[in-house]
């Protein structure tokens, strides 16, 4: 099963932290893979997004997604649930003394053919996704 998990410290409040990474629509400054992004209906728990992400190729492809956890300043928690790989995923929050710790976590759990033609690219796409966090630090702490 591919996994990956990351951790960085932000040098921001962790409310402002939180509310970054709350609202999906953000996912396309920090996230490479991103294409497109849209949330439907407010920010909170059981909200929906529509998504494209970079595929094989690079072509674009569904990865829609909903929230499965929603605890403000604390944890944040999705599901993809279109596209032909459907990773869970789940984010972290902790004060620090200088700001924020935000950990993400991804699984994929992929059986016959798929574990067998995709297991090495999900990982490295998990690994790159978690990585990324350290370009969501950047975006946050020059706005601070």
């Amino acid at each position: 099963m591919p996994e990956a998990e990351h951790t960085v410290r932000i040098h921001r409040p962790l409310a402002d932290v939180f509310a970054y990474f709350a609202d999906g629509e953000n996912d396309v400054q920090w996230r490479p893979a991103v294409k497109e992004i849209a949330r439907n209906g407010p920010i909170g728990p059981d909200m929906t997004y529509r998504q494209r992400i970079a595929g094989p190729g690079g072509r674009a492809i569904t990865a829609d997604y909903r929230m499965t956890a929603y605890e403000p300043d604390r944890h944040l928690a999705f599901e993809v649930t279109a596209g032909p790989v459907r990773p869970v995923g789940d984010y972290r929050f902790e004060p620090v003394d200088d700001g924020t710790e935000v950990t993400l976590k991804l699984s994929a759990t992929l059986s016959g053919l798929k574990k067998l033609l995709m297991a090495k690219p999900v990982q490295q796409s998990m690994n790159a996704e978690v990585a990324a966090l350290n370009h969501a630090k950047q975006i946050l702490e020059s706005q601070g």
